[in-house]
């Protein structure tokens, strides 16, 4: 794969995670654009990595903990970028993550596969 294909993919995949985040915002507190949940997106996957980078090589810390940080570090990006509190973020998420697993099994219908959701978790 060289790296234009890569290129693709992750702005694809980008694409996918922000729309995932933006059908969440919008559903969940009827504000945000498009730009709004791409950066939110990008934010949370810094977010996200940031974390396993420091804590992921622990050996039990790793494996049990760092997700679960990690997952709870997301959700405050999303409640910091969008109105709400804590309950609102988690059904941001929880909208973004079943918005993204849905175009993603679209996108799969038509043939295109191999793409991830680059900012929504577990997906």
């Amino acid at each position: 794969m060289g790296i234009i294909s890569s290129l693709i993919g992750f702005v694809v995949s980008l694409l996918v995670g922000g729309f995932g985040i933006y059908v969440g915002g919008r559903m969940v507190t009827d504000s945000g654009d498009y730009e709004q949940a791409l950066w939110t997106a990008v934010f949370g996957a810094l977010g996200w990595a940031v974390v396993s980078l420091f804590f992921g090589w622990i050996p039990i810390l790793g494996g049990l903990v760092v997700p679960v940080v990690a997952l709870a570090l997301w959700v405050g990006i999303v409640n910091w970028r969008y109105p709400g509190g804590w309950t609102e973020a988690l059904l941001i998420g929880l909208v973004a993550w079943l918005a993204s697993l849905l175009t993603l099994w679209v996108l799969s219908l038509v043939g295109v596969t191999g793409l991830d959701a680059f900012g929504v978790p577990g997906v």
